[in-house]
Order: C-alpha cells, then structure tokens, then sequence
C-alpha cells in the first residue's frame, strides 16, 4: 500500500471526467443551473452519507450547543487562586492523567 505524502492517497484521486466536468455542448448551453441539477437527480445521481460522517455530523451539532468556556468556572478558579483557597485534588489529577494516557497509547 503506497501513501503520498502529499495528503491524497492512490485510491482518493479520481481521474475519471463526469459529464457535470466535460464542456457543455450546444443541447446543454441553454439550460439553467437549476436544471442541469435537475437532470442530474432524474439520473438517480445523488450523495450518501457514511454512517461514520452522520455519527460526526451529529456529534459536531451536539458540541455547537456547549459554549467553548465556561466563564463562570474560570473565574471562580481565578478567585479562589487570587485568594490562595484552590486546591488541587493529588489523587484526581493523577487518575485523569493515567486515563488520558491510556486514551492515547492504549
């Protein structure tokens, strides 16, 4: 199996011209986009989706709903830093950095 460095690998090149890429001839000049696109469908040439990219689809949506911070937690950890009160859970930290750990290698 080959893979080109270059972030195509042999089986994503297509080398093949649709008649959607070929030059548009004189039956086609006169048609609109939209009923090109129409043509197209009565073809029966449409687009499937893998179960993977409705899965990551779905999850990119569930992801959309949480805020990227939480501005209320960063300022309760800034207080409680500024006032010496934070306290790091030894315990804890180590169990999430040994999971994170097996997460990536394993």
């Amino acid at each position: 199996m080959s893979v080109d460095l270059n972030g195509i690998g042999q089986g994503q090149v297509n080398t093949q011209r649709t008649t959607a890429d070929k030059p548009a001839n004189s039956q086609n000049a006169g048609q609109t986009a939209r009923e090109q696109t129409k043509a197209q469908s009565a073809r029966g040439e449409n687009v499937n989706l893998s179960s993977q990219a409705r899965n990551l689809k779905q999850l990119e949506q569930k992801l959309g709903d949480y805020p990227e911070m939480d501005d209320e937690r960063i300022e309760e950890i800034r207080t409680a830093l500024a006032n010496g009160t934070y306290k790091v859970d030894a315990e804890k930290l180590a169990q999430k950095m040994l999971d994170m750990d097996k997460s990536i290698f394993g």
